[in-house]
């Protein structure tokens, strides 16, 4: 690929400096992340520069960067070659339109007056020439415009959805199918889009640090497939083993569509009109010179998904839920904490014994030793399942107290095992999504502090139904479980 392979002698000599804007967002965070990694000199300016020096490298600058206010853009860009613009103010009150014309306008005045060398943006897809486009397209465009009214070479990609999980987009769409097994759908459903994995576009913006660039050069990019954005919630739904039926009717105008998206996704509808507004414009690429100016070859929209999920369970499952809750503050809700699609149930015990004390009892749970409280509770949901051809609680442990990952304990299975420190637990009994139990020992002033995690990632409306209905008795088993392991380890009772 091009990019920083392509680096100049005289910028391995220290000379570059790359500021990034929007690194806390989800382009721009993945970008800050891809950048470090290949050891760019980068500045990143965030109005609240606190949400980003946990994750910056001691190399990376962070300052303060709103680019409402020049003084501050103006401070950012000193001594800058290359500049990203990856702000977007449509999740605000008021108008994006004007807010997001005279960010780009102070950005680009900034980037003139410093010398910068290029600035590298990214838009969206859409024809200019098209009488219906999108106020939100529109907005995409003109922001493109003024940046290249400064005289600074500008690249810009233009892209459709992007496909990853946090992507706006992409949580829309999957709220909708996870939620809807039958969808009304306006004319709009049948518009084509050419989804561009994250992974993709992020390739893009590295590589466009060092493309050859004798002006400025609008680039259209997307994956390998085009589709229609029906076509796109199918797939998904056949992915993640859902039937779901589209009803198409023709009174269901993009207006309509967004109100009754309050509904349906409440917690998207304030950037969520906006991109339903955009829906009746096809986003494909119809120039092919991002193909021959960059070695990328994007994958297909199945592809895309696939990753999406597999990335976000591999995220999920390297979460501390000891620090996760804490970042989580806020968020709860009667039936735990929403982390993305899966809900969370997390509770602490601090206990006056060692850690490894307080792991005994852990790591002997289920089979004959049972499941230290309500095992009538659990016998009955084993016999539940069952009747459903599922596992049941029959297979009990291979050994009472050794425990090795793959190990079958009743109806879970071991997916993670840290003697002294970790047990987590993936259920194989019959249940509408994936279920995981999660225990983690660490240090306390006062011994050792337990946490104990019940998670779920429901499918359909059945997996939320499943886990609101049961969560009252998932609170009294799970409860009164924890405080049974905790006695039992300051007892040193491991049994």
């Amino acid at each position: 690929m091009l990019g920083v392979i392509g680096m100049s002698e005289e910028r391995r000599g220290g000379e570059r400096r790359v500021l990034l804007t929007g690194a806390t967002g989800y382009i721009g965070g993945r970008l800050m992340t891809a950048l470090q990694e290949r050891g760019v000199p980068l500045r990143c300016a965030a109005r609240s520069p606190s949400r980003l020096t946990h994750r910056a490298c001691p190399d990376t600058e962070v300052v303060p960067g709103d680019l409402l206010v020049p003084d501050q853009i103006d401070a950012a860009m000193e001594g800058i070659t290359e500049a990203y613009y990856l702000v977007h103010s449509m999740g605000g009150s008021g108008s994006f339109v004007e807010r997001d014309r005279q960010a780009a306008r102070n950005f680009a005045e900034a980037a003139s007056r410093h010398g910068v060398e290029r600035i590298i943006y990214v838009g969206g897809l859409g024809d200019d020439d098209d009488p219906e486009l999108s106020k939100h397209l529109s907005s995409r465009h003109e922001v493109g415009d003024t940046l290249r009214a400064s005289g600074v070479p500008v690249i810009e990609f233009r892209a459709s959805i992007v496909i990853g999980s946090g992507s706006l987009s992409f949580e829309i769409m999957r709220a909708l199918v996870e939620r809807l097994p039958i969808m009304t759908t306006p004319k709009w459903v049948s518009t084509l889009c050419q989804p561009i994995a994250i992974e993709d576009l992020v390739e893009y913006l590295v590589a466009a640090l060092d493309v050859p660039l004798g002006g400025s050069q609008v680039y259209e990019i997307g994956g390998a497939d085009q589709l229609s954005y029906a076509d796109l919630m199918l797939i998904y739904a056949d992915i993640r083993g859902l039937k779901r039926y589209l009803i198409k009717v023709p009174v269901l105008t993009p207006g309509l569509s967004s109100l009754w998206l309050t509904l349906v996704t409440p917690a998207y509808y304030r950037v969520g009109r906006s991109l339903i507004e955009s829906l009746t414009t096809p986003t494909v690429v119809t120039d092919d010179s991002a193909a021959r100016d960059f070695d990328i070859q994007p994958r297909g929209v199945r592809a895309a998904i696939d990753r999406a999920l597999h990335n976000e369970d591999k995220a999920f499952a390297e979460t501390s839920w000891s620090d996760a809750l804490a970042a989580a503050e806020g968020a709860r809700s009667w039936g735990g904490v929403r982390f993305g699609n899966r809900l969370v149930d997390s509770r602490r015990a601090v206990v006056g014994c060692s850690p490894e004390e307080a792991f005994a009892p852990i790591q002997r749970i289920g089979g004959a030793n049972g499941w230290y409280y309500g095992d009538a509770l659990w016998a009955l949901r084993g016999f539940m399942d069952r009747l459903v051809m599922g596992v049941g609680l029959r297979r009990g442990r291979r050994d009472p107290v050794q425990v090795r990952v793959g190990d079958a304990i009743d109806f879970w299975r071991v997916e993670e095992f840290e003697p002294g420190r970790s047990l987590r637990l993936l259920a194989e009994m019959k249940v509408p999504g994936r279920a995981w139990l999660q225990f983690e020992v660490e240090e306390a002033e006062e011994g050792a502090e337990i946490h104990q995690t019940a998670i779920f990632d429901p499918v359909g409306l059945a997996g939320p139904a499943y886990w609101y209905l049961l969560y009252p008795i998932h609170g009294l088993v799970f409860g009164g479980m924890l405080r049974r392991i905790a006695a039992r380890a300051e007892a040193g009772d491991a049994r």
